[in-house]
């Protein structure tokens, strides 16, 4: 199925196409992924994608645009593919799958390439930044409900915010992964998953109070 005039209107990812399209999309997307694992963002050209994933150049250059619009898109899919959250019973287990599964997408050579290209492209492209930002808006999203069900439970203290929980536990495999040669281990997440822990119930992520004294 060819992409109507309406269709490339779209924003990329804001539809879900099935078929050839479908296939076409998928094969787009992990061009474009190989190549930022491999060579980074700068080098993302759209004809090169297309080459690399057997379709037509003016079928991407329909579809996505340019290589931010590519790059939203793969991160929207990457998004919604990613393992759903896992509920333990427990905060520390909750957090600590967490953990595992963000430690274990860093480690793996393509997908931690794949972030640290798209990271730096950040730094200096505005849509880039944007594309990131709605990913991670996206997964925080899927496991703040574990810190809700943790007050709840009694947990942590009424107020905490699940948001800032869930970010404080990738913080430091994110920080590891762009800072250092230190390979990311089962260790390394099982920390940052206790020390999120230890905080959230010591009150360290309790929304502040306003001014009229509410949270």
């Amino acid at each position: 199925m060819e992409f109507s005039g309406a269709e490339s209107e779209v924003e990329p990812g804001a539809v879900r196409p099935g078929g050839r399209t479908a296939r076409v999309r998928a094969a787009v997307l992990r061009a474009a992924g190989d190549v930022l694992a491999e060579e980074g963002f700068a080098r993302l050209d759209l004809a090169d994608v297309a080459r690399r994933a057997e379709v037509g150049k003016t079928t991407v250059y329909r579809r996505w645009g340019t290589a931010t619009g590519l790059v939203a898109d793969l991160l929207l899919d990457m998004a919604q593919q990613s393992v759903p959250r896992t509920e333990t019973g427990s905060l520390l287990g909750d957090l600590t799958a967490n953990a595992r599964l963000v430690a274990r997408t860093l480690a793996d050579p393509r997908q931690g390439a794949l972030f640290k290209a798209v990271i730096a492209a950040a730094t200096c492209d505005l849509k880039a930044a944007e594309a990131l930002h709605g990913f991670y808006a996206v997964r925080v999203e899927e496991w703040a409900p574990c810190v809700e069900q943790a007050e709840v439970r009694g947990e942590v203290p009424a107020g905490t915010d699940p948001y800032e929980v869930i970010r404080a536990v990738s913080a430091p495999l994110y920080y590891r992964l762009l800072t250092t040669a230190v390979p990311l281990d089962g260790a390394s997440a099982d920390r940052a998953a206790a020390a999120a822990a230890v905080a959230a119930r010591e009150g360290v992520y309790v929304r502040p109070r306003s001014a009229g004294g509410e949270a």
